[in-house]
């Protein structure tokens, strides 16, 4: 009995660890935040789950966080400001896109700790990149640590192909969990 029992669960079992990692290993990849770009919002050593299932901009919306190719050896960790043909300003810490002020709620309990100076810098998108607006296929990315993050103000924009996915979940630490961003 316990043979025939055996013999029926094992390959069952077996394929379901294959299909669970191929399913995670194609759809999902575990990244973990280095360094201080995304703080508040994300910390260094935080673990997070991407989705990889992003295929085009057309999944991607203003202030969600992605993960993207910087180079041959790192991925960046950033929050999607800039859309294709958008035109950016930054004036008296306000963002304004194509004319019209935009809130970053997320950023609000943070601002009001730091009464000193601005939390962002005044910028125009013509001015820290060469262009007027977003152009297609790209996109414009800043790290939620505005003072200190290398982003789009300095490397330009992010290319969709380098674009790995989108975080849905932070997952540690545990007492930080957090199922979606943006």
């Amino acid at each position: 009995m316990k043979k025939r029992y055996l013999r029926k669960i094992v390959p069952v079992v077996l394929a379901a660890v294959v299909l669970a990692i191929i399913f995670r290993s194609s759809l999902f990849a575990s990244y973990v935040v280095n360094g201080e770009s995304m703080e508040p919002t994300l910390y260094d050593g935080n673990l997070l789950m991407v989705n990889k299932v992003v295929y085009n901009l057309t999944d991607i919306d203003r202030f969600d966080i992605i993960i993207f190719r910087a180079d041959k050896d790192d991925d960046y960790v950033k929050r999607v400001v800039g859309l294709p043909g958008d035109k950016i300003v930054y004036e008296n810490d306000k963002l304004y896109i194509n004319g019209e002020h935009v809130k970053e709620p997320f950023l609000e309990p943070f601002r009001d700790l730091n009464d000193s100076e601005p939390y962002t810098k005044d910028f125009t998108l013509k001015g820290v990149t060469g262009s007027a607006e977003v152009p297609e296929g790209k996109l414009f990315v800043m790290g939620d640590n505005r003072q200190d993050s290398l982003d789009s103000r300095e490397i330009g924009f992010v290319d969709a192909e380098t674009l790995v996915g989108k975080v849905d979940i932070k997952y540690w630490p545990i007492s930080e969990l957090k199922l979606s961003f943006g």
